[in-house]
């Protein structure tokens, strides 16, 4: 997985429904940059720098897989969608929103168009008393003191007022509340790793992943399906239980629910599909001595892929022992989930289209994913 950068952003709006322009605001970077890990206070301070309305001020901390002059440009877009027009020629003037980037990671940048962090937060109370809310001890990395020392020391002495509004994190839209475990399953490239990952990382919860790496079994099973086969399926069938005992039975007291990317019973499907019937009926009777007692998911969510992408996707990711997958293999692990979900009455499933989807690099998508998962 790619990993993810962390930014403080400014907040400031002085014209029109300045809270309204701030949530606006909030919503869109939610939507088009990325996660909203927390809101400050917003504080009602004096025009800094020119004779205007009071403004609006406030931060948020957010994580984005977007590098920082894509940041930037996306902050841009947003504020012009808003409004804003143009810094240059609007400096020191009332504005309907204005988004500045304080923070990149721990990242010292000097670019022509952007500075990090930014030059003048050290001075400004509109921005140091609101970030102090979220990031007291975030150390300035080029001053080597954090926030809160920075707001002590800084000689702007303006009105900073807390109002009583809070704005609202988007990502409160995305209720997981009512589901304490959720199983994401699909064909092999279909992208349910990724969104267990994606979940646990934006929704705080408990990721389980299968340990099919660390199968040897499984690179000979590709090379010689009819010899390694009954071998494979004994082998995940021990590891999957093993792994999903001990993991759902230990409750983490930090975490809201639990992810998983794979559900116990693809041992039935992938097993039906690879071995004899003779060695299928025998595995069937072991299966469902030792999953007896183990719990089922409250949700089952099924990615669907067509087959050409479920090739492009095992292409993409490289793994050797994968690459002389045929189509007529995932077309039967394919079938073989949907007849499966097809004879399932006990299991909430949702069965989810995303063969013109691209939840990973598409925040637009990710977000479309998390509503048809959450929706009625």
């Amino acid at each position: 997985m790619n990993s993810t950068n962390q930014i403080y952003i400014a907040l400031g709006s002085n014209k029109g429904d300045r809270l309204k322009y701030l949530q606006d605001a909030v919503d869109l970077i939610f939507a088009e940059i990325g996660k909203i890990n927390s809101i400050a206070k917003v504080y009602n301070t004096p025009a800094f720098g020119f004779e205007g309305d009071d403004f609006l001020n406030t931060c948020i901390a957010i994580e984005t897989l977007y590098s920082v002059d894509e940041v930037l440009h996306k902050l841009q877009a947003i504020e012009t969608k808003l409004g804003r027009l143009s810094k240059v020629t609007e400096a020191y003037e009332a504005r309907t929103i204005d988004l500045d980037i304080l923070f990149f990671n721990a990242e010292l940048l000097e670019t022509e168009t952007l500075k990090i962090p930014h030059p003048e937060l050290q001075n400004r109370q509109f921005v140091l008393q609101p970030l102090k809310d979220i990031a007291p001890k975030f150390e300035h990395p080029k001053f080597e003191k954090n926030v809160e020392e920075l707001l002590i020391e800084c000689e702007d002495k303006s009105d900073v007022e807390a109002i009583k509004i809070w704005l609202k994190n988007p990502s409160k839209q995305f209720d997981f509340s009512k589901y304490n475990y959720i199983a994401v399953e699909g064909n092999i490239g279909a992208g349910k790793t990724s969104l267990a990952h994606q979940i646990s990382n934006d929704f705080n919860a408990k990721l389980i992943l299968e340990r099919f790496a660390d199968n040897p079994f499984l690179p000979k099973f590709y090379e010689e399906p009819q010899r390694y086969a009954f071998t494979l399926e004994m082998s995940f069938l021990a590891d999957r239980y093993q792994q999903i005992s001990d993991d759902l039975s230990q409750l983490d007291l930090f975490k809201d629910f639990i992810v998983s990317d794979y559900d116990i019973y693809k041992s039935l499907i992938f097993s039906k599909i690879t071995l004899p019937e003779d060695e299928f009926k025998l595995y069937r009777k072991l299966f469902y001595l030792m999953y007896k007692d183990i719990a089922k998911p409250d949700l089952y969510v099924y990615l669907y892929q067509n087959t050409e992408r479920l090739q492009e996707n095992i292409k993409k990711r490289g793994r050797d022992y994968e690459q002389n997958i045929d189509d007529e293999y995932l077309e039967k692990i394919n079938s073989g989930y949907l007849e499966f979900l097809k004879n399932q009455s006990e299991l909430n499933v949702k069965i989810i289209d995303i063969s013109d989807k691209d939840f990973v690099k598409n925040r637009a998508d990710y977000l479309w994913l998390l509503g048809e998962i959450c929706g009625e």
